[in-house]
């Protein structure tokens, strides 16, 4: 059961029967986690919670809408697709939190406890869910860990994409109502998309021109700005060895979690330090790395900040290394389509902190910032693994803007691609490296 071929849905109906539920409630902030297991076995849900979704595909939900509860933010991409979902599912809830905005990246559940609470209790309340015959503890199956608490019906809790607090504000309240099931692992969630994007060979190819660039001799220190769950050190970590030391940041202490137990999993805990810390107030010492690099981070914080930050912790002659997502160049499919589905599927999901960064400017920002000799070469990863989240959940937020028609269209080019082995996409990111001056 532990085969990197089984699917999410595979591994939750495996974990459903493991802990004796014919039926359980589900909240997730990633549809697509949950989007075959919605489309083919509704009988095994109660309720559906989809907190806060930056992408979601409403046909998975179809068979199911009186079930499907929709929380989203008054602006932003949440509020924009929720709204697109609830008109083909008539029947569904969708609630506002006003005056909020969600993007990815946002730690709702921290956030709005209370409000999430209310509304989810309310609306499972009145759902039929079994009651789990394992009743407390944690454990793994099918390659997911859980944790139980709590009593009632079962509720399980799927990982946020990059909510630093994830469900756990809300645990206890939820507990006193529900038998919480809290899932994590590599096969859920944000990590299996992060994991899922650092197996593409372009995007591996793209991180180790960044490395090239940066070239770091033997002894020399390095950090990663923004680790996430640390898929690019353990490639670097395996490229390196123990050569080089590395230093793993993130603000999110579930990524970092899951990323400490992912490299042991692999055999390289001594590789690589997970430290906790944030890229606008990095917690070193002026000059203490050689080698930086901060990979799709500075779209979510205040860009300047940060780049000033890597600039100060670098060591005199250090290199320092960024990649951004770009908003500013078109995104690309293998797919022959009618020019108006063009026009809504070239333009990349235009999510970006007010102070982030993810155009061109990055270039300018980081000469401003005090790097010299810069490397700036813009890229194109592809992906081409439609099984795979990554693809999901890139493929869910073109397919939230067509309309029934357009996505029948979508999917007769999408079949005929994939018959000839050219179905991809390729979306464009801003890479530099530059140097700190050595006097």
């Amino acid at each position: 059961m532990e085969s990197q071929a089984l699917s999410p849905t595979d591994r939750l109906l495996s974990l459903l029967d493991h802990l004796g539920l014919d039926r359980a409630h589900i909240a997730t902030q990633m549809p697509g986690d949950i989007a075959d297991l919605a489309a083919g076995f509704g009988d095994r849900l109660g309720g559906v919670v989809l907190c806060v979704p930056t992408r979601l595909d409403a046909v998975s939900f179809e068979s199911l809408p009186e079930r499907v509860l929709m929380i989203c933010g008054e602006r932003g991409l949440t509020a924009e697709v929720t709204a697109r979902a609830a008109a083909r599912l008539i029947g569904a809830r969708r609630i506002v939190l006003a005056g909020y905005d969600a993007p990815g990246w946002a730690d709702v559940v921290a956030d709005r406890t209370d409000e999430i609470v209310r509304e989810t209790t309310g609306f499972l309340g009145a759902l039929p869910a079994g009651v789990p015959a394992v009743r407390a503890g944690e454990g793994t199956h099918a390659g997911i860990t859980y944790r139980i608490e709590g009593s009632g019906p079962a509720l399980l809790l799927l990982p946020f994409f990059l909510a630093p607090s994830q469900w756990t504000p809300a645990v206890p309240q939820l507990a006193e109502s529900f038998t919480v099931v809290t899932l994590g692992g590599p096969h859920l969630g944000g990590v299996a998309t992060l994991e899922d994007r650092a197996r593409a060979p372009t995007y591996q190819a793209m991180f180790r021109t960044l490395i090239d660039l940066m070239a770091p001799k033997p002894g020399e220190t390095i950090l990663d700005v923004g680790c996430g769950a640390g898929s690019l050190d353990r490639l670097l970590a395996r490229r390196l060895g123990v050569a080089n030391p590395i230093t793993a940041m993130d603000t999110n202490s579930f990524l970092l979690s899951e990323g400490a137990a992912l490299a042991k999993a692999d055999g390289l805990d001594g590789f690589i330090r997970f430290v906790p810390g944030n890229a606008e107030a990095l917690p070193f010492a002026d000059a203490s790395f050689d080698c930086l690099f901060s990979i799709t981070v500075l779209e979510e914080c205040d860009a300047d900040r940060a780049l000033g930050e890597m600039v100060r912790v670098a060591k005199p002659g250090g290199r320092v290394g960024v990649i951004v997502r770009s908003l500013d160049l078109p995104q690309w499919w293998s797919l022959d389509m009618p020019e108006a589905i063009r026009r809504k599927i070239v333009t990349p999901p235009q999510s970006v902190a007010a102070r982030g960064v993810a155009d061109a400017s990055l270039y300018r920002r980081a000469r401003a910032a005090g790097l010299r000799d810069l490397t700036c070469f813009p890229a194109l990863v592809t992906l081409d693994r439609p099984e795979g989240p990554i693809w999901r959940y890139r493929e869910d937020h073109l397919l939230a803007q067509l309309t029934p028609a357009e996505t029948a269209d979508w999917q007769a080019a999408r079949d005929i691609a994939a018959r000839q082995g050219l179905l991809f996409m390729a979306h464009p990111m801003h890479c530099v490296v530059g140097h700190k001056p050595a006097c």
